[in-house]
């Protein structure tokens, strides 16, 4: 004879079953999604109040990765950049460490191995990132890729401001540093 849950499973061609399997292997997985959901959520609505970006809760994917990872991702492309010994390329304006990045292509944000999100200024990387979703997602243009760091580092600015932080203490980004880092120079 077979049990109501077992005619359920049937009925639902397994679904249920196979869904209450992948939860017990993902318990504490799905537990700890559930409040970088809502992290990403309250940054999508600071932005967009703050900033007139628009609320879409269409979140990025997050990855976790080597720091070396995120510079090979910052200067893809870039002829000067050499995969096998990590050098950066040399003169690119702004130039300083790479501490996360975000994917146009597949939605995705790079933060290093180890990030924690406990401080204002780690959570001021992920607010930084998040507007570069948004201007994606949203399907803002830009002159240049530099014009789209202003409103990046605008609103990092802003939320280290809210705990008495900012870009040069935190990050060592001073006034100069960002003209040259989010003006088109050609």
């Amino acid at each position: 004879m077979m049990s109501r849950r077992q005619g359920r499973d049937k009925l639902a061609g397994g679904w249920a079953s196979t869904w209450r399997h992948v939860a017990q292997r993902r318990g504490r997985a799905a537990k700890q999604e559930m409040p970088m959901h809502a992290l990403l959520t309250t940054v999508v609505l600071w932005l967009s109040a703050n900033f007139g970006l628009p609320a879409n809760h269409d979140h990025p994917l997050l990855k976790f990765v080597p720091e070396r990872k995120i510079v090979e991702l910052r200067y893809k492309g870039l002829a000067a950049w050499e995969p096998q010994t990590g050098a950066v390329p040399a003169g690119l304006p702004g130039q300083r460490l790479t501490v996360s990045v975000y994917d146009d292509v597949t939605k995705t944000i790079y933060l290093p191995e180890g990030w924690t999100g406990d401080t204002p200024a780690d959570l001021s990387i992920l607010v930084h990132e998040m507007v570069h979703h948004l201007q994606n997602v949203g399907k803002l243009k830009f002159e240049c890729p530099q014009e789209r760091e202003q409103l990046a580092y605008k609103a990092q600015e802003k939320w280290l401001g809210m705990f008495g932080r900012d870009l040069l203490r935190d990050f060592e980004i001073d006034g100069f540093t960002l003209l040259v880092s989010t003006k088109c120079m050609y």
